[in-house]
């Protein structure tokens, strides 16, 4: 048993369903998101995932040890610097997203993609809770041979393990184009942990991920 399948079979727990949509807006603060200015660039590796509603994925991977820096965004559509009204129309082609950039010093891409198919259920065509649509599939857009080799892997492991009952769905595609959404968006759960969708969709998510990489949650 390879060490995808001994880890998914012991840490997959039921997904908590969504109850509303992450359409809601609000006012528009502005991502308190900081990186190091210090750190070794070199050592810096970025990956685009879609997984549902970006406020659920951005909350999570910004307390992940060794993720520097997490936007709110969409990729893989047609249409030219979309708004978040444009995506949600569903016409766009674009999903939402977050582009993560990481340490690989402090964290790998074995652990982003474990913490990926941890807080997400990539099993849903085009949905995820009640927020449904095209812009809330489940995505993987690698920019190297090793992060396309490294999905794969995984998606493989999980199938092989039958971890989940139905069969993944998540889209794996050549990265593209990546369009940071409005400031609004950014480090939303931060800026509104207490607002009905945060505490009822964004928390459940965030204690799932805390409560599975406990030992790797920043200090």
């Amino acid at each position: 048993m390879n060490s995808y399948t001994k880890f998914f079979s012991l840490i997959f727990l039921s997904l908590t369903l969504s109850f509303q949509s992450c359409g809601q807006k609000n006012d528009s603060p502005k991502s308190n998101i900081k990186t190091d200015k210090t750190m070794n660039t070199a050592n810096l590796d970025t990956i685009t995932l879609a997984g549902g509603c970006y406020w659920c994925i951005e909350a999570i991977y910004q307390r992940l040890e060794g993720v520097v820096s997490v936007e709110s965004g969409f990729t893989a559509g047609t249409m030219k610097n979309p708004s978040y009204r444009d995506v949600c129309t569903g016409t766009s082609g674009h999903a939402e997203c977050v582009q993560v950039t990481y340490d690989r010093t402090q964290t790998s891409l074995d652990e982003i993609f474990k913490v990926f198919f941890t807080v997400h259920d990539p099993t849903t065509l085009n949905q995820q809770g009640n927020d449904a649509g095209t812009q809330y599939r489940s995505g993987i857009y690698y920019r190297n041979e090793e992060q396309k080799k490294a999905a794969e892997s995984i998606i493989a492991a999980l199938t092989q393990a039958k971890v989940f009952s139905d069969p993944i769905v998540t889209e794996l595609k050549p990265f593209t184009l990546f369009y940071k959404a409005e400031d609004y968006h950014q480090d939303y759960y931060n800026q509104h942990g207490s607002q009905p969708y945060c505490q009822i969709v964004i928390r459940p998510k965030v204690e799932k991920f805390e409560k599975v990489f406990k030992d790797r949650i920043k200090k």
